[in-house]
């Protein structure tokens, strides 16, 4: 099992995306993701998150807001625990990053985008600013095939 971070950076009503085209063998390849990564040794979620951030963008986040834990579930690459965090406070300049290109997307926009499916809904929930929760999600190759948010299975024809 993989631990990662994950983080949805927002600046006037939109998202720091980074668009996966720069790493072979990717398997978020050609996706559109928040900034993040695996955990080092000894890391905690939030020191995972502040160093991820600022290697792939070169922002040292000011605030960090814990929302959750995403558990994926794999037939193809596994089990991955993915702590989920936001942040709306940063300084320092956006370099490029070496897994994609960065761009600030319009939040309405960013469902558009070339996403997971179950990225669509803990965004929704971000969105929503629902506090904590806990999202599990099983796919099948690319292929959701069940979503349980909480302990409740989701109704996946919304998604």
């Amino acid at each position: 099992m993989t631990n990662t971070c994950l983080c949805y950076i927002e600046r006037d009503n939109k998202y720091l995306m980074l668009h996966r085209v720069k790493k072979e063998n990717d398997l978020n390849r050609d996706k559109w993701v928040g900034i993040g990564g695996k955990f080092e040794e000894g890391e905690t979620p939030e020191e995972c998150n502040l160093r991820e951030a600022f290697e792939e963008t070169g922002l040292t986040l000011k605030n960090q807001t814990y929302r959750g834990i995403v558990t994926f579930v794999s037939d193809k690459w596994g089990t991955e625990y993915m702590h989920l965090f936001h942040s709306d406070c940063f300084e320092g300049k956006l370099k490029e990053c070496d897994e994609g290109n960065l761009e600030w997307v319009e939040k309405s926009k960013v469902y558009n985008l070339p996403l997971w499916a179950g990225d669509k809904i803990f965004l929704g929930l971000l969105d929503e600013k629902i506090p904590f929760f806990s999202l599990k999600l099983v796919y099948e190759g690319e292929k959701l095939i069940s979503a349980i948010l909480n302990e409740k299975k989701l109704d996946l024809g919304e998604v």
